[in-house]
């Protein structure tokens, strides 16, 4: 029987279920976008931080990476952690309100080395362990992200991943041609900047009544301020251009393995992006990674809606519960000094039920708990249990 109120977080699930009839939630506080320089590029981050965090949410977007998009996410994702956890969502380079760099374009692969820059330097020497969330692209990002810095993170999110092309999707063929071509690419680019050009009022309706119809107000905010700006849009086709080639490979089979059991995918039902055949293959070629379903009718622009946003960051925190915090007393007294072992079983004497046994990856907590002498240690140890 599961140990509920040990875990330090708690979760929403009637929120996440209430679907299309879902009402906006006000958390207690609200993210905050702020601009920092990464590598020498300016980068925009959208980012909710507590002062003791337990866990540190990177968040890797999809393409067009435009943070904002996301706003309503990242808060979501902080409200039902209880705020126990940070959580910082960082953009692509370029994907930004404002044409910093100056019209250069950047491949998928200077994207990824974008983002270990930005773990090496603000969240490498952070004794908080790292629990990464990628969309879409962001997936695959994340993977990589996990490889250059496999002590460092406990557990990879994947949200309707985008980890290899789909041959029977009519879409992809149709971006890959336009991506594929410089005078397509900037034609098409061209035609969003000039909607770009009008009114924000004009803009936003012609947004709504176009594509967003359900979308949420910072959705179509963010499509006004971003997408509709000639240097966005040729970024993202010119690093869709750089995906279609990198995932005419295989991915990295014997990585994945590897790292099973600190892997999440979450797939939609029909999302050319991330299709079923993906679903199957990982399952054939990696059975140890957890694989979950969504059948809500949310799309994979989840994050443009409200009640999306919301139910996949209900998904994305009970994975964190579960996978991360579904330890159990022998893994967790290995290595651990009488003292400490006294003080748990204390704590846990008071409660009705005993911690779960769960297959999940936990090799990162021992090098939290062992060394007792360090007063943070202890802390993390005591807090898991309150």
């Amino acid at each position: 029987m599961p140990l509920l109120s040990a875990y330090p977080f708690r979760c929403y699930p009637t929120r996440c279920e209430m679907g299309r009839g879902f009402s906006r939630l006000q958390w207690k506080k609200q993210a905050q976008l702020r601009l920092c320089n990464v590598s020498g590029f300016i980068t925009e981050l959208i980012e909710v931080h507590c002062d003791r965090p337990l866990l540190h949410v990177l968040f890797i977007p999809g393409n067009p990476g435009v943070v904002s998009f996301y706003k309503e996410f990242v808060e979501a994702i902080y409200g039902q952690l209880d705020e126990k956890a940070s959580i910082t969502a960082i953009g692509h380079i370029s994907h930004t309100e404002k044409n910093w760099e100056k019209g250069r374009l950047f491949s998928l692969q200077e994207q990824i080395d974008h983002k270990i820059e930005f773990v090496d330097r603000q969240l490498q020497n952070s004794e908080t362990p790292i629990v990464l969330v990628g969309h879409s692209i962001g997936s695959h990002i994340s993977l990589e992200i996990f490889r250059r810095f496999p002590d460092k993170v406990a557990y990879c999110i994947g949200l309707y991943p985008f980890l290899t092309l789909n041959k029977e999707s009519y879409q992809q063929i149709f971006i890959g041609t336009i991506a594929m071509s410089p005078i397509l690419s900037t034609i098409i680019s061209s035609l969003a900047a000039l909607f770009g050009l009008l009114p924000n009022l004009i803009s936003a309706s012609l947004v709504k009544r176009s594509v967003g119809c359900s979308w949420s107000s910072s959705a179509v905010t963010a499509t006004c301020t971003h997408l509709l700006k000639y240097h966005t849009v040729r970024n993202a086709l010119f690093m869709a251009m750089t995906e279609f080639g990198k995932f005419s490979e295989e991915p990295d089979w014997t990585f994945i393995r590897r790292k099973g059991s600190q892997i999440s995918f979450l797939f939609g039902i029909d999302d050319h992006w991330g299709p079923l055949s993906m679903f199957e293959e990982i399952s054939k070629q990696a059975p140890g990674v957890s694989q979950s379903l969504e059948e809500e009718g949310h799309t994979h622009a989840f994050s443009c809606t409200e009640a999306g946003s919301v139910w996949v960051a209900c998904h994305v925190v009970n994975l964190i519960k579960n996978q991360i915090f579904g330890l159990t007393l022998p893994d967790i007294f290995r290595g651990t000094s009488m003292e400490v072992k006294r003080e748990w079983r204390w704590k846990l004497s008071r409660q009705s039920a005993a911690p779960i046994t769960h297959p999940s990856s936990y090799g990162w907590i021992k090098a939290w708990v062992p060394n007792t002498n360090n007063l943070r240690n202890r802390l993390w140890c005591t807090r898991l249990v309150k």
